[in-house]
């Protein structure tokens, strides 16, 4: 156990590796709890939204970029003036007037504080609901089959849900498309989404139920070999996935050269916004920000994330800085190229070893391929840039694929 944003949370239940490959192979749950929810309500709900989340909630669904409509859900971020990040969300639509922002553990007050200032005169609640939302995440290749065992109407939930879509509610938060229950008359929202990279829920209850919930899911899932996931697994799932870690690989300093960008509204052109928005303006005029990169290892070889940690080009010329650094265990090196446990093309008699991976902030752009060193004192290791880094991943597969 350790603390994390306020709360008690396990680092791992049995081993992080092992957790950590039973996303990628099976199904693992997540108990997210901590994560925060600030509702924003009103006939200008929208307008407040649109000046303060980076996306354009009326251009930012699939490839033809469709606007934002109840029962859908996207990513993006929050910034301040200077286009620094406040924090990361997922913003769901209700319905016309009302929206559901997921933030991080501790950041619900902020986060409601932030939205408040630029809602001076409108016609919009904000209300935070830090504490009072339960939310597990079940993640894997079988989360679908688990949750076909205790939904009272699965037929129902799963038909018409892509990625990045969710149906249900309960008290504390209201939801679109009628009511998704469990097989015990329990309400819960659905969430086609997750953290992990691979296929997947996130599910939201009242509190009041959320052990019950957990412990359904539990029961439901032993033929699949289900394990409950600490925080450990959860952070090298996502930084396998190429997903950021708020306050750390993005935070105070500006939004842009990051593999994130997608969040901001940029037009066609790449060069502006497709909307004005809070630190839209100064995005725009940044033309020395550092470059955040994804990179990957030889080995499953670590360094530790601190100060001293440094990143070296081949000159050994410090240029740059070590945000995250963690090890997949799902993923290996063979001749030349990397492959995951999940790997449908993975060579015969293929066993991932494990590879380090994560994000390094620098002071130039460096291209994919290119190695570099990070040192961190006790030792140094060589990796590479890339533009991707764990292979096969599930998270945008059609349910009915995964059933």
């Amino acid at each position: 156990m350790a603390e994390f944003g306020g709360y008690e949370m396990p680092l791992w239940y049995s081993s992080a590796k092992n957790e950590h490959l039973s996303v990628l192979t099976g199904v693992g749950i997540f108990d997210t709890s901590h994560m925060a929810v600030v509702k924003v309500e009103g006939p200008q709900a929208h307008k407040l939204l649109q000046q303060c989340f980076s996306r354009d909630l009326e251009r930012c669904i699939g490839g033809s970029r469709q606007p934002l409509v109840a029962g859908r859900c996207v990513y993006g971020v929050f910034l301040n003036e200077e286009g620094h990040v406040v924090d990361d969300t997922i913003v769901y639509q209700v319905g016309d007037n009302s929206y559901l922002c997921v933030v991080n553990a501790g950041m619900g007050g902020i986060v409601a504080g932030h939205l408040l200032k630029y809602a001076q005169g409108m016609d919009v609640t904000v209300t935070d609901l830090t504490d009072q939302v339960g939310k597990m995440d079940i993640q894997g290749p079988h989360s679908a089959k688990v949750l076909i065992k205790i939904l009272k109407n699965p037929e129902g939930a799963f038909n018409t849900m892509p990625y990045f879509s969710f149906k249900g509610s309960f008290d504390a938060m209201p939801g679109p498309n009628g009511p998704i229950l469990l097989e015990n008359d329990l309400p819960i929202l659905l969430s086609r989404t997750g953290y992990t990279g691979e296929f997947g829920f996130e599910i939201f209850s009242d509190p009041r139920h959320f052990v019950k919930v957990w412990e359904m899911i539990l029961k439901a899932g032993e033929e699949y070999g289900i394990l409950p996931c600490g925080l450990a697994a959860r952070d090298s799932l996502r930084a396998g996935a190429v997903l950021p870690l708020s306050h750390q690989d993005i935070g105070h300093w500006p939004f842009i050269r990051n593999p994130w960008t997608f969040a901001l509204p940029y037009g066609i052109d790449k060069t502006s916004f497709t909307k004005e928005f809070v630190g839209g303006a100064a995005l725009l005029k940044y033309e020395d920000a550092d470059y955040t990169l994804p990179f990957v290892g030889y080995d499953l070889r670590k360094v530790s994330i601190s100060g001293k940690t440094e990143v070296m080009d081949y000159t050994q010329k410090t240029i740059g800085s070590v945000l995250t650094c963690v090890s997949d265990m799902g993923i290996g090196r063979m001749d030349g190229m990397i492959y995951s446990i999940a790997s449908s093309d993975k060579p015969k008699g293929f066993v991932p070893q494990g590879l380090s991976c994560g994000f390094v902030k620098v002071h130039k752009p460096l291209m994919a391929g290119k190695v570099i060193e990070l040192r961190d004192g006790r030792r140094a290791i060589k990796v590479n840039i890339t533009s991707d880094i764990r292979p096969a991943r599930t998270a945008r597969v059609a349910i009915q694929k995964m059933l």
